[in-house]
């Protein structure tokens, strides 16, 4: 009844208007019309007006001004702060999945080895490792300044270093605490898959050979500024022939597939946890034992999601490469969701999940598709990001089985989510770089040379560029771990790298025999209920 009543008095007013005010309104909204017109046209003309100005800027902008370059360095340096600050906080991330896909009597030992990693990673990265990694040196290993600039003396210990890194404009200074978070990273993957039988200090001596030599000097060939695998194809190097160098966005093989295959070593090398049992030798008591805390390593993986926008976008090192940082934001997020949904749907259709929408392998497929968009989440397009990323949902429930059937034991499956999809994320740009982007820098982006794979009509060589890089860097980092983990491992206690028995199966596990505490140590004031509600039987005289 009252919008009838609204509807009426508002016609009536429109009735009541004289001649005199229609033609006042009419006259208003002609000229808004007009000037709105006039406006448009003006778009239109101008342009060509000023047409040789306008195509003579577009054809060779301007030289930025120092003022200008030196606004644009500091704009860039705070958003690769920004983004190492994301990355770093990734750590919280990985401690609750590990922690969460583990059992109850080995989450201290979790939670110690992640803290210590970050620690000790700090201190050889600043000591050794950056050097290694990203100073110039030979095609293998870096250690000094750049020799063009002249720059005498090692950067050991960030010694002798320049002000910026290369041409980024970013100080390395910075530089520095945006790849130690990524060093962090690789150095926490390893310990997901030796969960539960690693001794501590056994620990301490892989995370040295990992964090100070393996990471950064195998890292180096593809990262390095002169790294035998960075300047492969081009004129004077390594299969000139080829015409394409190895690319790694934010390193889904140099961070994630170097961190997976080491952990396929160190959990080959110690074995399974006593007592596991394998489904092929038991198809009812069979497979991974069950996290003891699925709440928290959902929420480490929203940590980790939310740390990849970091991660990813991050690696440009550029915040003036606005229509790249957002691309690569949006295609991380829908790998990601491929990623999640299609191991899920896989877990329902196939296996001992089958008729069941599984947890864990839901949160591994969300990581997997994750992993895989790393390298490629610069040159692919949302679809191809899409379509890769659900790939990653299937290598990663099938690497999962896989390891399964060889009787590998990897708790919480580090070795499918960061080597396996690691290595087909690699790939899948030879197959899904969509012929548009080339490369990201300090003003923004360079697409005069964009990356083609062969889904968009390119040809195999940056596909085989690729193989060579992700392949030859898993060999060698499998044999190098491997040897390593197996030298440390014949050590006598307590510095062999897997516990004594009584230290893995003894009340508390690992944790009381390592730690001395467990994770959720009984209080004081713990009311104990058991027997309350039992009847008691009445004894008669």
């Amino acid at each position: 009844m009252k919008v009838n009543s609204t509807k009426h008095n508002l016609l009536s007013s429109l009735r009541g208007l004289s001649r005199e005010k229609w033609a006042l309104g009419a006259t208003v909204f002609t000229g808004k019309m007009l000037g709105l017109l006039a406006v448009l046209v003006a778009m239109v003309t101008l342009p060509s007006l000023l047409g040789t100005t306008a195509h003579a800027a577009a054809a060779a902008p301007p030289k930025p001004t120092d003022l200008e370059t030196s606004m644009m360095n500091s704009i860039n340096t705070a958003w690769t702060l920004v983004a190492a600050f994301l990355v770093f906080g990734m750590q919280a991330g990985f401690v609750m999945l590990e922690a969460g896909f583990a059992r109850k009597r080995e989450t201290v030992n979790v939670l110690m080895e992640c803290m210590f990693d970050t620690c000790l990673c700090g201190i050889l990265f600043y000591a050794i490792g950056y050097a290694f990694m990203f100073g110039w040196g030979n095609g293998f290993i870096g250690w000094h300044g750049d020799p063009a600039a002249k720059v005498a003396g090692s950067w050991f210990f960030l010694q002798n270093i320049p002000a910026t890194y290369a041409t980024t404009g970013i100080p390395v200074i910075a530089h520095w605490i945006f790849q130690y978070a990524f060093a962090d990273t690789c150095s926490t993957v390893v310990s997901g898959a030796m969960i539960g039988r690693t001794s501590f200090r056994g620990d301490i001596l892989y995370s040295i050979g990992i964090t100070g030599f393996i990471y950064p000097i195998i890292g180096h060939w593809a990262w390095g500024p002169d790294g035998w695998l960075a300047v492969m194809g081009s004129t004077g190097n390594f299969f000139a022939s080829l015409g394409q160098g190895f690319r790694d966005f934010a390193g889904s093989t140099v961070v994630h597939t170097i961190g997976g295959v080491a952990s396929l070593a160190g959990a080959i090398v110690l074995g399974p946890r006593l007592g596991r049992i394998f489904a092929r030798d038991d198809k009812e008591k069979g497979g991974m034992p069950p996290g003891h805390n699925m709440l928290m390593a959902a929420v480490g993986t929203f940590i980790l999601w939310f740390g990849w926008y970091g991660f990813n976008p991050g690696s440009s090192l550029s915040a003036m490469d606005a229509q790249g940082i957002g691309r690569i934001a949006t295609n991380t997020t829908l790998a990601a969701c491929s990623g999640g949904m299609m191991a899920m749907l896989m877990a329902l259709w196939i296996g001992n999940t089958k008729g069941k929408f599984d947890l864990g392998f839901t949160l591994n497929g969300t990581l997997a598709g994750l992993v895989a968009i790393t390298c490629p989440c610069y040159w692919v397009s949302p679809l191809g990001a899409t379509l890769l990323g659900a790939v990653a949902g299937v290598v990663v429930f099938g690497g999962m089985y896989l390891l399964e059937w060889f009787r590998i034991d990897d708790p919480v499956g580090a070795v499918s989510v960061h080597g396996f999809a690691g290595i087909w994320g690699t790939l899948s740009l030879g197959l899904f770089a969509c012929g548009q982007y080339g490369a990201t820098g300090p003003t923004g982006a360079d697409n005069s040379a964009p990356v083609t794979g062969v889904f968009y009509g390119g040809k195999w060589d940056v596909f085989e560029a690729q193989a060579i890089g992700t392949f030859t860097i898993a060999i060698a980092v499998f044999v190098v771990t491997y040897v390593m983990m197996f030298i440390i491992n014949k050590f006598p206690h307590p510095w062999k790298l897997r516990v004594e028995e009584h230290g893995e199966l003894g009340v508390g596990g690992l944790d009381v025999f390592d730690h001395g505490i467990e994770v959720y140590p009984p209080q004081d004031d713990d009311i104990n209920i058991s027997g309350l509600f039992e009847k008691t039987a009445t004894v008669s005289a």
